[in-house]
């Protein structure tokens, strides 16, 4: 039985990052949509699509790589667990790696970047770090 999805996406793209792979199949659900599409606007995947099986769908990532195949991400990390949610506002959001990484927030409003989150006045519970 599976406890925490969110950790379990984020596991599967560090493990096919480090065989170097195009792409990572995940089970669909809104929050990992959220998080692929934010990933997408931030430029650390090329894309993602919907995979209609049965009896789950599956979203599969298309993930960036540099010109001479070094991985465009190098570090994720779960930060908000099911044993300790974290939250925060927006004035409390710090840019990780001097604006080089991403904090991926829930927030009212749908999944969002801590850019975004700044930008609209948001909080929510934060997801993880991308950098």
């Amino acid at each position: 039985m599976m406890t925490d999805p969110i950790a379990d996406m984020l596991t599967r793209i560090r493990n096919v990052l480090r065989v170097e792979r195009p792409y990572v199949d995940l089970t669909v659900s809104k929050v990992k949509k959220g998080v692929a599409d934010v990933l997408k606007r931030e430029g650390f995947i090329w894309g993602y699509t919907e995979i209609e099986e049965q009896p789950a769908g599956q979203l599969r990532l298309e993930l960036k790589y540099g010109p001479s195949g070094e991985q465009v991400i190098r570090h994720l990390k779960r930060v908000s667990k099911p044993g300790r949610r974290v939250y925060s506002s927006a004035k409390d959001l710090r840019p990780v790696l001097n604006g080089q990484g991403i904090t991926i927030l829930s927030t009212s409003r749908g999944v969002v970047s801590d850019r975004e989150a700044r930008q609209q006045n948001l909080g929510g519970e934060v997801i993880c770090e991308v950098w």
